[in-house]
């Protein structure tokens, strides 16, 4: 096996392994990066999803914990390893008491628990006063709604410290206990004009905020792997693990290869998130309306976004066909036929609550067309069609909304994430904003994990290469192909894209929430 090995003086080369944790699948890449390359290598990928018993839906945390350590172990035995971060999806979190043991499996956001939470918290907490004082969207599954889901419960009652699931893995690879603050701001547990965890909110609602840990910054080491979870493992030993952008969406957003500040990103994946990249939080009362989302960006920037229920619809509807041994259903057919389908034939409401349980998507879409006298797709290629038209829209209405309530106009649109090689999405998702698309890289949120660990390695040796956003984001812009997609001619004026908004708009759209987070 190679050790650990030292990274060498600035400019040489440093190897890490990037964490990246999605809700339907998890993958350790190994990172190598130097002054002119940047390099990814998947060494290890492993499927992920809620696993259902008979009192809830939950996270095979430990099952998790172990493919986590099988990465790290293929990482080190293929070169150096200098560093070991990682990102995962938010809100979710697991408990320990004193002795530092988990109680129990972490729930998945997708657990019915949190039905019918938030309206018992906005009897308690005036909404206005949350949103202005956490700056997030109404996302009824939140860590704070799980929270007060587990109020009486014999495992919140016991607990000593929560910690959301990248710094749960974190800690029991170095044993220190924190949160990064990223993902800490995606809870509803966190005050955005603060900085700090919102202690007041909890006590008034009777939620113990003693478990809440120290804060912990993007780019700080958090401490060397323990010795004995690297015998164990076979990991090198004093490896650092680096608290990067722990929020997926929040690393994503460092791997945008944006050349200036005039561009909007759409980190497109199970989930996608529709935003903006700020210097401050947008706490109005227009954007509380619209139900748009203040959260923590690596180096003091906020991700001012709208979460999207995604290209989630699509693989739900892959998984259905493929169990019912539906003929021609591969993601390949499916999109060159969906392409020659019929634009905009159906749309439907992609953000309906509807579509957030795994379970017969197909089914669902065909439902919810019929409900707003679309024409019902029957067939497999005219759900796609129908699904990604519905995506390309919500893209097109939320970006908008965003441009206004920030005061902002941006040039370009970048498409990163698994999305960003669906071509017919972003080419759709140009016809419908009427901006250009650019797509790529699919691995942002890898990027951006291993380019905050580079930073915060290079600094412990007093170098200060890829010293902010823009250095970052050059260096990805040199070493990784991008893909540009132009609004169609047809798609100029947007008269068609106008008329089935209104369309959507009428199925109850402009009021509802996409009930997001990344996975």
């Amino acid at each position: 096996m190679t050790g650990a090995g030292r990274a060498g003086s600035s400019g040489s080369a440093l190897r890490v392994a990037a964490v990246d944790l999605g809700a339907t699948s998890g993958r350790i890449m190994a990172g190598t990066v130097s002054a002119r390359s940047l390099h990814l290598e998947e060494v290890h990928r492993f499927p992920n999803g809620g696993v259902r018993v008979r009192d809830g839906l939950f996270w095979d945390v430990l099952g998790i914990h172990r493919e986590v350590l099988t990465g790290i172990r293929r990482v080190a035995e293929t070169g150096p390893l200098h560093g070991i971060g990682i990102d995962s999806w938010a809100i979710d979190y697991g408990l320990l008491d004193r002795d530092g043991t988990l109680l129990g499996n972490p729930y998945s956001h997708r657990d019915a628990r949190t039905d019918g939470v938030a309206a018992k918290v906005a009897a308690t907490v005036d909404p206005a006063r949350l949103y202005a004082t956490t700056g997030l969207q109404d996302l009824p599954f939140s860590t704070l709604y799980q929270l007060v889901a587990a109020q009486g419960t014999a495992a919140l009652e016991s607990a000593e410290h929560l910690l959301l699931l990248p710094d749960l893995l974190a800690y029991w690879l170095t044993g220190t206990i924190g949160v990064e603050r990223t993902n800490a701001s995606t809870t509803a547990l966190y005050d955005l004009t603060t900085g700090d965890w919102a202690r007041d909110l909890m006590g008034e609602l009777g939620l113990p905020w003693s478990i809440l840990p120290p804060l912990r910054e993007p780019g700080s080491i958090i401490g060397p792997v323990l010795s004995e979870v690297g015998r164990h493992a076979g990991i090198p030993k004093r490896v650092p693990v680096v608290a990067v952008g722990s929020h997926d969406t929040a690393s994503a957003v460092v791997g945008v290869p944006a050349d200036t500040d005039r561009f909007a990103y759409i980190s497109s994946g199970t989930w996608s998130l529709v935003g903006l990249e700020l210097d401050a939080p947008v706490l109005t009362e227009a954007a509380r309306r619209a139900d748009f989302t203040n959260e923590g960006g690596v180096d003091g920037t906020v991700r001012f976004l709208k979460n999207v229920m995604g290209l989630w619809v699509l693989s739900e509807c892959l998984r259905t066909w493929a169990d019912q041994r539906v003929e021609g259903t591969g993601l390949v057919a499916l999109l060159a036929a969906a392409e020659d389908a019929p634009a905009l034939r159906t749309v439907v409401d992609i953000n309906d609550p509807r579509l957030l349980p795994p379970g017969d998507m197909p089914s669902r879409i065909r439902e919810l067309a019929a409900e707003a006298g679309e024409p019902v797709p029957t067939t497999p290629v005219e759900v796609t069609r129908c699904v990604l038209d519905s995506l390309a829209l919500a893209y097109r209405r939320h970006l908008r909304t965003a441009l206004e309530l920030a005061g902002r106009e941006v040039d370009v649109v970048h498409v990163v994430g698994g999305g960003s090689q669906n071509h017919l999405l972003c080419q759709l998702t140009a016809d419908a904003t009427g901006l250009p698309v650019l797509a790529g890289p699919s691995e942002a949120a890898a990027l951006g994990n291993v380019l905050v660990q580079a930073r915060a390695l290079l600094q412990e040796q007093g170098s200060t290469e890829l010293a902010d956003l823009a250095a970052m984001r050059s260096l990805i812009r040199r070493t990784h192909e991008l893909h540009r997609f132009e609004p169609t001619p047809a798609a100029r004026g947007g008269a068609d894209w106008h008329a089935a908004e209104r369309r959507v708009l009428g199925q109850g759209a402009a009021s509802g929430g996409a009930r997001g987070g990344r996975g």
